[in-house]
């Protein structure tokens, strides 16, 4: 057993992470970032759960225009197999990602 309080967690480097499981073959992740990510499309699904912080998420739609969502503590976001995303925090943030192993 483990607890883990998202708010206190911080890391050396963008997007670094703490592994707190893997459950039916997905990871499950808590990552600290100040930093945007890249650009990508997961080989599965993502769930994207924003802990701690505010991200404003890009995401194209099926036309290739991008869309801006903001998000703050509480929301998620669901990527499925083929949606281009990157997010981009304002400030720090903390995000518990759920995905495959192999995703980017």
């Amino acid at each position: 057993m483990a607890f883990f309080k998202a708010k206190d967690f911080t890391a050396t480097c963008a997007w670094d992470a703490i592994d707190i499981a893997t459950v039916e073959g997905a990871s499950v992740r808590l990552h600290w970032t100040d930093k945007p990510y890249k650009w990508h499309i997961n080989d599965g699904d993502e769930v994207f759960v924003l802990l701690d912080g505010v991200v404003k998420m890009h995401t194209c739609d099926s036309d290739g225009r991008e869309q801006v969502t903001r998000m703050e503590a509480g929301h998620i976001f669901h990527a499925g197999v083929g949606d281009a995303h990157v997010a981009h925090p304002v400030g720090e943030a903390r995000i518990l990602v759920i995905e495959k192993p192999s995703s980017v």
